[in-house]
């Protein structure tokens, strides 16, 4: 199947940050077979379909590093309050109400929004994940899933045969589009035994690991008063940062636990839009970025965001850290825009097939309508998209060479019968 995209404007996000005007991008099968000029590509190629892309910018498809897409039931619910609080008085107990089959479709609500802010790729992690496995096959989306983990306790076993067995029965599933990590939660409710017997997992797996890290000033005030050490000091020292590991928020980093991050090649993923509602702080991104660290964007889930706009994520990564600095030179737009990008695949291991438009990459990508009051004049599409842009700005998605929504008109869900499963979980668990 051969698909050529053209008369398009492209924002490549490679190395070189190439941009192309009024040219094209080939399409054959899953995977991008080039990206120039038409007048560069061969002549007597044979299509099975032309797409006009005039008036529209592509782009590589926006990762979210850092979500847990089947709490979008709790949007909207337990709001304005600290990390600690809406865990464990509010989130945790009404998470002990759902069930296997509510994950499936609330991931599929989240999959919804996310596909047409324009993420073709996202990292998971929380419950009844062989659900959002499922949901992820049907989207066409491209995932990278976790079971959340705690321990030790009475279910942490069970908790880790969930993740082996996701591994089992998803990994590679859905064309390659599926892929597999380890979720310890938190160094908060993980014990060092439990988080060295998740360590023991990714090894045997052979895969990374999905944590949070450092997202509050309590967490780490806890944890000098526990271990004598940061929670970044103490995965450290645990040995848990050896492998691939995707730290998300390292909101609160002292110059060691910089360094430690360094070291390690640990990536980050910044979630400002969450860490800002929860009052959890702003994380030091621009003193990451000059040590070499990879930071990317999440949005954390649906609950403490509370929507899943990566596009809301870039511009809020770039304002920030000028306005805390007070340095308007820090984060500029093609940064802010790469940490969505190569920084999202570089974050899941994932750089050599997605995150820039290029021959041989998977066709993984999204059109933006720039005829539009707020891209005008067309000057600097970088600085146009992180400070004026809008996720209703994205017209049409492709992952793997297949298209996910055209026109803004989503092609592989089904977006009345996601509502109405949504609403009945919603009365079910919420109106109790």
């Amino acid at each position: 199947m051969r698909t050529l995209i053209k008369n398009i404007d492209i924002l490549t996000m490679d190395d070189n940050q190439t941009r192309y005007e009024n040219a094209c991008i080939l399409i054959e099968d899953d995977e991008i077979r080039f990206v120039g000029n038409l007048s560069d590509l061969q002549a007597d190629i044979q299509y099975d379909k032309i797409e006009d892309g005039e008036g529209k910018l592509a782009l590589p498809g926006l990762i979210n590093t850092h979500t847990h897409v089947a709490m979008t039931l709790f949007r909207g619910y337990a709001n304005d309050l600290p990390l600690m609080e809406w865990l464990s008085q509010k989130i945790w107990p009404v998470e002990d109400r759902l069930s296997e089959g509510d994950a499936y479709w609330l991931s599929l609500l989240a999959m919804a929004e996310m596909i047409r802010g324009g993420v073709t790729t996202f990292a998971d992690m929380y419950m009844f994940m062989e659900e959002t496995a499922l949901a992820v096959e049907q989207s066409g989306m491209r995932g990278v899933l976790a079971r959340g983990l705690q321990g030790p306790d009475e279910k942490s076993g069970l908790r880790l045969e969930e993740n082996r067995r996701l591994w089992q029965n998803w990994q590679g599933r859905g064309n390659g589009r599926i892929r597999v990590m380890v979720g310890p939660h938190a160094i908060y409710t993980c014990q060092p035994s439990f988080l060295l017997e998740s360590k023991e997992l990714a090894q045997e797996l052979e895969v990374g690991i999905h944590i949070h890290l450092s997202e509050t000033g309590k967490e780490v005030e806890d944890s000098k008063k526990k271990y004598g050490k940061s929670p970044v000091r103490h995965l450290y020292d645990l040995g848990l940062l050896d492998g691939h590991v995707l730290a998300a928020h390292c909101v609160h980093l002292s110059e060691e636990d910089m360094d430690i991050l360094e070291e390690k090649d640990v990536k980050v993923a910044h979630c400002p839009a969450s860490n800002l509602k929860l009052g959890s702080g702003i994380a030091p991104i621009a003193d990451m970025i000059k040590r070499g660290i990879t930071v990317s964007l999440g949005t954390d889930g649906a609950a403490s965001n509370n929507n899943l706009s990566i596009m809301k994520e870039m511009s809020l990564a770039g304002l920030i850290s000028k306005g805390i600095k007070e340095e308007p030179t820090l984060i500029p737009a093609i940064t802010s825009l790469q940490m969505a990008t190569y920084n999202g695949a570089k974050a899941l291991a994932l750089e050599d097939s997605v995150g820039s438009l290029a021959p041989g990459k998977k066709a993984d990508i999204i059109l933006i309508n720039t005829q539009q009051p707020h891209y005008y004049p067309h000057t600097d599409w970088a600085n146009h998209l992180v400070y004026s842009g809008y996720s209703s700005d994205i017209d049409s998605v492709w992952v793997n060479g297949k298209k996910l929504m055209d026109n803004r008109e989503l092609l592989t869900i089904d977006l009345d019968k996601v509502y109405f499963e949504v609403n009945k979980i919603y009365k079910r668990i919420m109106e109790e």
